[in-house]
């Protein structure tokens, strides 16, 4: 009977996608895909050796021409991630927005140091972790979280990281079909940034593709059964200052 449930659970959600589709800096909105390199598809990408775990594209082909503007951020900024389940689904009564309930899993922050944020080349940047949500000792999920704010996130810049300009990766990991490999849903895309009023933080880095594992427990895990009590989160610690 559990199989059958599961089984049911996979096809109801099967194309509840999601964007990362706007940032926010101190509550106020930058606009609608402002800076942010969004795909024209928003499936996932379950491949963790596929460069398309970068900022996406491949299978999720990335708008072109990529986006002119660069977000001005100071470092200590509160900042929030805005998700929907397609480009056009905000505001809609789209019941998938910002992704199936069922799409449960963890939400990670990313940031890379570029010389320019409107580079072309994303492959060997360095990536350091500003922020994670997975399971709470409620058994509440991050992605719950985000569904009952309306595909919203808050986390903050550190205040200690240096000025100048980067890709912040905002990323979302569905693992509802994640009990083998693949099948964990990966959804991401980067923002470019601008941070000011720096200041001299050196941060561990790691690389994408490089950073997740097939085998990691984060990566493959069991959702349904039996019920989790705990989820280790892929990728490094969260940087702090």
């Amino acid at each position: 009977m559990k199989n059958i449930l599961v089984a049911c659970s996979l096809l109801a959600g099967a194309s509840a996608h999601t964007i990362f589709t706007q940032l926010w800096v101190n509550g106020v909105a930058q606009g609608h895909t402002k800076g942010i390199r969004v795909p024209t598809y928003d499936g996932p990408i379950t491949d963790v050796t596929s460069n398309d775990v970068i900022c996406n594209g491949g299978p999720n082909p990335l708008r072109t021409p990529l986006p002119k503007d660069i977000i001005n951020i100071k470092a200590g900024d509160k900042l929030t991630a805005e998700w929907h389940h397609t480009l056009d689904s905000a505001g809609t009564n789209d019941n998938a927005d910002p992704i199936d309930k069922g799409h449960l899993g963890p939400i990670m922050v990313y940031l890379a140091r570029v010389d320019d944020a409107l580079t072309t080349k994303v492959a060997g940047l360095k990536w350091f972790k500003i922020y994670e949500d997975g399971m709470d000792s409620k058994g509440q999920w991050a992605v719950t979280k985000l569904y009952n704010n309306k595909g919203k996130v808050d986390f903050t810049l550190p205040s200690c990281v240096q000025s100048g300009q980067y890709l912040l990766r905002a990323e979302l990991i569905a693992l509802h079909a994640a009990s083998n490999y693949p099948g964990a849903q990966l959804y991401m895309e980067c923002a470019q940034i601008n941070v000011t009023s720096g200041g001299s933080a050196t941060p561990p880095t790691v690389s994408f593709p490089g950073a997740y594992k097939g085998s990691d427990p984060g990566i493959k895990f069991q959702l349904y059964w039996p019920t989790p009590t705990s989820y280790v989160i892929p990728g490094p610690t969260v940087f702090k200052c």
